[in-house]
């Protein structure tokens, strides 16, 4: 199953990092990533290959308190619901 990560804050060392590490820790792996800062701002989009044992409310909610500890806002949702939300 493939989902999709977003990751928004104010830019300092260390964001990518600790998303990363944190996605090793859950056997997440990261298929793509876009990332880039817009007047300070950081920002990142991940697609995840999120085939693992863990259900994924664990994983969403140990992602953002992934964020919180680094001071963004880390969010996670299943492909299909993000492309069925972002359809014209």
């Amino acid at each position: 199953m493939k989902a999709i990560l977003t990751v928004i804050g104010k830019d300092k060392v260390g964001i990518i990092s600790g998303v990363s590490s944190e996605l090793s820790a859950l056997e997440i792996n990261i298929l793509d990533v876009s990332q880039t800062i817009m007047d300070g701002y950081f920002t990142m989009m991940m697609m995840l290959d999120i085939t693992t044992t863990k259900p994924f409310d664990d994983i969403k909610s140990q992602l953002a308190k992934k964020g919180e500890e680094l001071g963004v806002k880390i969010s996670v949702q299943r492909e299909e619901i993000f492309n069925s939300m972002h359809k014209l």
